[in-house]
């Protein structure tokens, strides 16, 4: 297990809420999330970036007396550090200095299982180290494996800027056939009018366990930050019956480095395009209204902070004092409060979703030939049964449909409404 000494730095230009600690131990869980033994967290505070070491002389010298002390590996610093900056710590505390946008790119290199998220990753990874080239290039295998170096690091190759802005065309290219691709699954939804819903929320809030409970889904779900990359949709049916799409999708962070939104664009559209976001929230966690400004940070960079949304404030399980809720459910709009992990309250979350397509689905009495049993067993998928008699001259239902399919059929005369 690679030891890791962290430095977490506080700038006074910053003006976001997130204090010194609560940063310190975000980036410890980040760390975790590589599989990283943290020894120490030091803190700095600044009032402004050095151009050579982003922190002071001195304060690098006492990184680099305490890794020989710690016996630490690698050294992780809070902010994005420049070409410059890093090789410059690197000569000074003669240890591998990696920033937090890398450990973040090293995480989602690890958890990428197919082919969209590791070109994704890949992606992310190249524009990243695209502006810190300098002079003849960088041996990406120096770095010699461990925290910061999952992905096209282990390819051992040495690369220049040529190379690697041919390589970032051609994943590009690849991202944009991808994207074509979800775009003509998207366009089938759409003439089939089957409702998108796209879970939101900063990263372990428990937006996995969510479409789990939901849809009986088999996403991987852990007590751990970024566990999902590759985005999944599930069917659920609603209690009126009718059929919708929900996608899981990657977590939000707090500061989200803007490429990397850029790099997995593909993945997000899901979130553009969705007619309903359901925002999950870890209620029981003392950074929910940061983390709130944080989704909503993202959602605006990607142009749908406007979309219809539920809030589903999660997890109040873990809350001790569950009077506190009723006061934060008065801060949230269409907000309700739910334990993904126990299954406790989805009816409600189901219902609330229901309400927001209530005036997609039209009640209906038909006949149906004996002929068109076909016909049946879609009524059965698509929308809700609700009384069904099979008489001579054919079958007569009572249902639930979906307006735009009950429209097309009707039409079409494949059905006999009556009135």
């Amino acid at each position: 297990m690679e030891r890791a000494l962290l430095v977490t730095i506080k700038l006074d230009s910053e003006k976001d809420s997130w204090g010194l600690e609560d940063t310190a131990l975000e980036l410890e869980e980040l760390a975790a999330a590589c599989g990283a033994e943290v020894v120490d967290n030091i803190t700095c505070l600044r009032d402004k970036p050095t151009p050579n070491f982003f922190i002071g002389h001195g304060k690098a010298e006492e990184i680099s007396l305490l890794c020989y002390e710690l016996e630490a590996d690698t050294v992780i610093f809070s902010h994005d550090l420049s070409g410059t900056q890093q090789r410059n710590l690197e000569v000074i505390i003669d240890k591998k200095s990696i920033d937090r946008t890398q450990l973040i790119l090293d995480i989602f290199a690890r958890h990428a299982k197919t082919p969209e998220g590791k070109t994704q990753v890949e992606l992310a990874q190249l524009q990243y180290l695209m502006p810190r080239l300098v002079g003849k290039g960088i041996i990406l295998s120096r770095l010699g494996g461990g925290i910061g170096t999952s992905g096209p690091g282990e390819q051992k190759l040495e690369v220049d800027r040529r190379r690697i802005r041919k390589r970032i065309d051609k994943l590009k290219d690849a991202l944009r056939h991808l994207a074509l691709h979800r775009s003509t699954l998207r366009k089938k939804r759409k003439e089939k009018a089957i409702p998108t819903v796209a879970l939101v929320g900063y990263t372990n809030a428990g937006k996995s366990t969510l479409l789990n409970a939901l849809t009986n889904a088999c996403q991987v779900v852990a007590d751990s930050l970024f566990t999902t990359l590759d985005p999944l949709s599930k069917n659920l049916q609603l209690p009126s019956g009718e059929n919708i799409i929900v996608s899981d999708t990657v977590g939000f962070l707090n500061n989200l480095p803007h490429h990397l939104i850029e790099a997995f664009k593909a993945t997000l559209e899901e979130v553009v395009q969705a007619d309903l976001l359901i925002h999950v929230l870890d209620v029981s966690n003392p950074l929910l209204y940061e983390h709130k400004k944080a989704v909503f940070s993202v959602l605006k960079e990607l142009q749908a902070e406007t979309k219809p949304m539920i809030t589903a404030l999660n997890k109040i399980d873990l809350l001790k004092d569950k009077l506190w809720l009723n006061r934060i459910k008065e801060d949230f709009d269409n907000s309700v409060a739910i334990s993904a992990k126990l299954k406790e309250n989805l009816e409600a979350l189901l219902k609330q979703i229901q309400d927001k397509f209530g005036e997609r689905m039209i009640d209906l009495e038909v006949m149906v030939k004996h002929a068109r049993m076909d016909l049946v067993d879609l009524f059965y998928r698509e929308g809700k049964v609700k009384d069904i008699q099979y008489l001579q001259k054919g079958v007569k239902i009572k249902l639930s449909l979906p307006k735009v399919l009950a429209s097309k059929l009707l039409h079409n005369k494949e059905i006999e409404e009556i009135n």
